[in-house]
């Protein structure tokens, strides 16, 4: 496989207790991996001082860049800001938070030789609270059950090829963002590889992922993609495959 290069996107809101390490670690992946890489840090409207210490690294490291946003817009438009500049042919995304370790993602790199996506599960659950892994495990029935898949996990650090992001017709900007996505690319044959994944401990801060807020836009996109799915007869949801795309180049060896 030629050289990859990597685009991490990394949102951050108020992460000035973890971002530093956040992006330390993954520099340090790109290195042990001997990766191409770049980390795309999306300033989601912070009020701390997470600006000011990415701006210090950006001095010392030109795989460092760093995208603004005035108010907090949340993750789903973070990631998607990230992908739109991500100078990389692969991308994935990691928190500001440090919750996720880099070289868990990126030690898979080489099965993009075989398919379009890397999709992780965590395996070491036992980190996360009992209330957590349970809402883990309704969510995770309810989206199998809906669209007839059987993922371990949809909300994680998937690696995806940049070019079956760049071509999806609709954007979730909430954090249904990587389970609509997932299920539109693998309801269109592209091949994913699920891997595990070690989650590592939060250092500082709560996750956001867990709120009012962030649950009602969690229903709204999944009322929209099953409407996209069942109901749109197809007209959200394109039939051919990126031409680059592994998938693509598989179904052309068959053909």
């Amino acid at each position: 496989m030629k050289d990859v290069f990597v685009s991490i996107v990394m949102p951050a809101l108020n992460e000035e207790k973890n971002i530093l390490a956040a992006m330390d670690n993954t520099l340090k992946s790109f290195d042990d991996f001997g990766i191409k890489g770049e980390i795309i840090v999306i300033n989601d409207g912070s009020w701390d001082g997470t600006k000011a210490l990415v701006d210090e690294v950006m001095k010392k490291d030109s795989r460092v860049r760093l995208i603004n946003h005035d108010t907090p817009q949340g993750i789903g438009a973070s990631f998607w800001d990230g992908v739109d500049n991500a100078s990389g042919d692969m991308v994935t995304m990691l928190p500001g938070d440090n919750e996720n370790d880099p070289w868990e993602i990126l030690r898979y790199s080489k099965l993009l030789e075989q398919v379009d996506m890397i999709i992780p599960f965590v395996f070491n659950k036992r980190v996360r609270s009992l209330f957590r892994n349970a809402l883990s495990f309704v969510y995770r029935f309810i989206i199998n059950t809906t669209f007839m898949v059987n993922f371990n996990y949809t909300n994680g650090t998937v690696l995806y090829r940049k070019s079956i992001l760049k071509e999806l017709n609709y954007r979730s900007m909430g954090f249904f963002f990587q389970t609509d996505i997932l299920i539109r690319t693998v309801k269109r044959g592209y091949l994913f590889a699920e891997v595990p994944y070690r989650l590592a401990l939060r250092n500082s801060g709560v996750s956001k992922a867990v709120s009012f807020p962030s649950l009602m836009k969690v229903m709204k996109g999944y009322i929209r993609l099953v409407n996209d799915i069942y109901f749109s007869k197809g007209t959200n949801i394109k039939k051919d495959f990126v031409k680059d795309s592994l998938t693509a180049r598989r179904h052309n060896e068959i053909e």
